[in-house]
């Protein structure tokens, strides 16, 4: 082996060491789930839990309308189950997505394989995201407009035409992590379709269930009025 041939080797060596370090170090970097949500994955009385290829199925008793859900970059995927299991209960069946390294850019078309599967029968489909994870539910109705009724984005924006497809987005007046100049440019891409909901006191982390965010504003409501708040918004939606 010549001189510059073993060079080259122990550099793309050393480079690869150090890019799987990375990965190790970043997909152990996330945000946890707290107790409280920790305490839903058994389900409810009226909201079973189930494990599925791809994420998590919560089953309440209704049957007409169901949502797929896109967690935040670096956030644990089961933060969201407070909001998702309030959802359920109250007539939308939730499917909850667990992506790659916690991060939905990875895997933007995995609602496709929940809303595209013949054992799911619902009349409407929505998807949903907060933060990257609305940006990734966005990406995938771009690329698949005639597959949803609807898009619904918590502390989230969308980069790309959105069509006809109705859009509800939700944030708190607290939220220091939602680059509000993008988000009001990206108001573009959606037409007249949108629905604005401003929650007074909420922030950008109380969406979820995985404690406090050093970089995002104090909410001066708790988390569950924020849930409750949002919860009501997306049901509304999704009802008219």
């Amino acid at each position: 082996m010549n001189k510059k041939l073993k060079i080259a080797l122990l550099i793309i060596l050393a480079l690869l060491i150090v890019s799987a370090g990375f990965l190790i170090w970043y997909s152990n970097d996330y945000a946890r789930a707290d107790s409280n949500a920790k305490a839903l994955l058994n389900g409810s009385e009226n909201v079973s839990v189930t494990e599925i290829d791809g994420g998590l199925f919560l089953d309440g008793p209704g049957n007409e309308s169901a949502l797929v859900f896109y967690p935040g970059a670096q956030i644990e995927y089961t933060s969201y189950l407070p909001l998702l299991m309030n959802l359920s209960n109250d007539g939308v069946d939730c499917f909850l997505l667990e992506m790659p390294l916690n991060v939905a850019v990875f895997d933007t078309d995995a609602a496709g394989s929940i809303i595209e599967n013949d054992n799911y029968a619902y009349d409407k489909w929505y998807v949903s995201g907060h933060s990257l994870g609305g940006w990734a539910g966005a990406t995938y109705i771009h690329d698949h407009p005639d597959k949803v009724n609807g898009l619904i984005l918590l502390a989230a924006y969308s980069d790309k035409d959105l069509g006809n497809t109705p859009v509800l987005s939700i944030y708190g007046s607290h939220d220091k992590n939602l680059n509000k100049v993008t988000y009001d440019e990206s108001k573009g891409f959606i037409d007249d379709n949108l629905t604005e909901i401003v929650i007074e006191g909420g922030n950008h982390a109380q969406f979820a269930s995985y404690g406090i965010d050093p970089k995002d504003g104090k909410a001066s409501i708790s988390p569950e009025e924020q849930i409750k708040q949002t919860e009501k918004a997306i049901l509304d939606f999704i009802n008219n």
